[in-house]
């Protein structure tokens, strides 16, 4: 081929690069951006998503109208099965990630019509721990108190960590949780702790807690048992973490590390596999330019959210290696959450 051909077809090759991103600059004008979210109305990730709704409009060209939905069941696998099968492929729409998905696949759980490795991650909100607590009728005060007693526990299904964890907790650590499936959302969960239909919830961070029950943990209504994550809140310096508790046991803190590693992705946001590239690529860029708004910031302050953001290409490597842990660690978080002790 010669000089002038191949400059012709590197010319073109830009060309058609700059005209695709000239579309995706251009595709969102005048259209609605669906986001869902896999819990009801009132919970952590529902203020979540719906704070990021009043503010990424502006970070994304064509600032396109935006809703936000509800997809609740079976701890997660409804929205993130909606998302893969049923959803627009075009980037007009996302979907907030149950973060005990990221555990799910790995650990071989049935349900998942899609492997995470499929979507396009576009960022996570949060890296804090998540932290299992009681309401303060509970007789239960700290983890000792839940080795020695049984302590129930409100879930929102099989798949999702508020379920998923606590029987991790009852095989590793010795605790004594029982857990209640089948409530529609963190909403939901708080007004059945506060009824005393439940003790405490599976797991949440402290600041979703802090964001939906203001009143109470400011009174300290609400006990921090345990909290899991690769650190420790910086509101909860001494409710001990997950990997303390099996401190000194291999096998048993090589099961801790995934599982803290899987909670530091605690609140991903993903586009459909078939989305196009440029359109995902403009998707992060918009994430991470509204993680830096100060207006965005200003009102997760106001309402105890925190925010503390991995970029879409850091969830995307978090996401490899998650999928890529040695199998016998794999066997052993398995044997866990089935609640075997090894």
């Amino acid at each position: 081929m010669g000089f002038r051909a191949r400059g012709l077809l590197a010319a073109l090759a830009v060309l058609g690069a700059g005209c695709a991103g000239a579309q995706a600059q251009d595709f969102y004008a005048g259209k609605t951006l669906t986001m869902s979210t896999h819990t009801g109305p009132g919970g952590g990730y529902d203020t979540l998503i719906r704070l990021f709704a009043r503010h990424v409009s502006r970070h994304v060209p064509g600032a396109p109208n935006i809703i936000v939905v509800n997809q609740p069941g079976a701890g997660g696998l409804t929205a993130f099965n909606h998302a893969g099968r049923a959803a627009p492929q075009d980037g007009t729409f996302i979907t907030l990630v149950g973060q005990g998905l990221i555990v799910h696949e790995p650990t071989g759980q049935p349900g998942m019509q899609l492997s995470l490795a499929a979507f396009k991650w576009l960022g996570n909100f949060s890296q804090a721990p998540n932290v299992t607590a009681v309401w303060h009728t509970s007789k239960a005060r700290s983890l000792e108190d839940a080795r020695r007693m049984e302590v129930v526990l409100g879930s929102t299904g099989a798949g999702s960590p508020d379920a998923q964890i606590p029987i991790v907790y009852n095989a590793l650590v010795g605790t004594r949780f029982k857990v209640v499936f089948g409530y529609e959302g963190g909403g939901a969960l708080n007004l059945a702790m506060e009824r005393g239909e439940i003790e405490g919830r599976g797991t949440n961070t402290w600041g979703s807690y802090k964001a939906t029950l203001p009143r109470a943990v400011a009174e300290g209504k609400l006990i921090p048992l345990i909290q899991i994550g690769l650190r420790k809140d910086r509101d909860l310096p001494d409710t001990p973490l997950f990997l303390d508790a099996v401190h000194g046991d291999g096998e048993r803190e090589a099961v801790a590390r995934f599982l803290s590693l899987t909670t530091a992705v605690s609140r991903p946001l993903a586009a459909p596999p078939g989305v196009p590239e440029e359109r995902g690529a403009l998707l992060r860029r918009a994430f991470e330019a509204t993680m830096k708004d100060p207006d965005f910031l200003a009102e997760a302050q106001r309402l105890s959210v925190d925010i503390d953001p991995m970029t879409g290409a850091e969830v995307q490597e978090a996401v490899r290696q998650i999928l890529a842990t040695p199998k016998e660690v794999i066997a052993r978080t398995q044997a866990a959450l089935e609640g075997k002790g090894r």
